[in-house]
Order: C-alpha cells, then structure tokens, then sequence
C-alpha cells in the first residue's frame, strides 16, 4: 500500500449526495482482479456518452479543475461493497476524498486501502467548495499526522481510526502490520503457552 502523510493538492469538485458505488465504478467493469487500469472507467456512465465521447458536462472531463482530492456531496459510496469503488478512485489519481458524510462499508474499504476519507462538517465543507469554484488553484493541504486539514486561512481537525492512520502512515496493509510485529507476536505466545495437559 502506498504511504500517505501529508498532501497539498488542488480539488475536483463533484457536489452530488449520495453517491453510490455503481456510479463510481459500474457493476459490468467488476471482473478484474487487479487495481491498475480500472480508473479508466471511473464514473463511466457519467463521464462518457451514450456514443463513448467524454461527456463535456462532467467534471472530471473540464480542464477547470484538477487535483488528487475529489469533493463529493453527503452519504459518498452508499450503496453495494465493492471496493472496486475505492481502486477505481485510486487508479483514477485521487488520494483524498472529501464528504460531509461517507458510507461505512465505503470507508472501510477507503481505509483498508490507503484512500483517505476524509468526513468534515457542513460548514467547512461549504467555505471550501466556495474556495475552489471561485479560484480552482486554491491549494487543499490535507495532514495525516495532525489530523487536520488546511486551505487559505481555514483548518478543521478530521477524525479516523487510530489502526488505520498508522498502518496509512507506514504503507501497510494488514499482513504488512502483522509481519512488522512478529517478533512481539512470537514473545507473547512463548510467554502465555499452556503446558499441554496428558490424559490417562
């Protein structure tokens, strides 16, 4: 998993509630095993029209805005578990996403994945639309060691589960953590091993 600490990056703004994971990545597109080449079809039915040209009303086809940090509305990644969802997002270039709300099993995923989901109030999330529609090159600086997040003179703190922040922080997956940790892991069973008992 690649590492994250710190990040300053403009913003894409996609300002639509509930987005859900068919949209992110539609179901046809779920047959691949592999995390590379599936950002190709991110937001496929949204960026693409019926004829396969780019859609030039979708945000993510308009030269306006660029960035690794997607804005998206309230309730992001509702919807079917895929984690497809997050690979697609990933692949596509984002490393943060921005919500007022995110869905649990999306986070989750986000989280298990090294996708920062990052969950701010309704008020900051307001002023910082606000910013990037009226200058696009407004820089986002988002901090995992701190928590925090920073653009012009406005900061809020974000929360996020203590395991998955360092195991984000140092690129590791589960089995990752699990072999950094082997040796105390190999202390504590030789420590609490139970004589095995004989019968007769």
């Amino acid at each position: 998993m690649k590492k994250f600490d710190q990040l300053t990056t403009t913003a894409i703004p996609l300002l639509i509630d509930h987005i859900d994971t068919d949209q992110i990545i539609p179901a046809r597109f779920l047959k691949t095993t592999v995390k590379t080449g599936i950002g190709e079809n991110l937001f496929r039915d949204w960026r693409y029209l019926p004829n396969t040209q780019p859609n030039p009303d979708f945000v993510l086809n308009q030269s306006t805005y660029s960035g690794e940090l997607l804005i998206g509305g309230e309730n992001f990644g509702c919807g079917s578990s895929r984690e497809h969802a997050v690979w697609a997002l990933m692949d596509f270039g984002f490393r943060v996403v921005m919500a007022t709300s995110f869905a649990d099993i999306f986070k989750q995923n986000a989280l298990n994945n090294g996708l920062i989901p990052l969950q701010v109030a309704p008020a900051f999330w307001e002023s910082c639309v606000q910013a990037i529609q009226n200058n696009p090159s407004t820089k986002i600086t988002v901090d995992l060691n701190d928590q925090t997040v920073k653009f012009n003179d406005e900061s809020a703190h974000f929360e996020i589960d203590a395991f998955r922040k360092q195991c984000i922080l140092k690129g590791y997956t589960d089995l990752d953590y699990l072999v950094s940790i082997q040796d105390e892991i190999t202390a504590f069973e030789a420590a609490h091993t139970v004589p095995a008992i004989g019968f007769q």
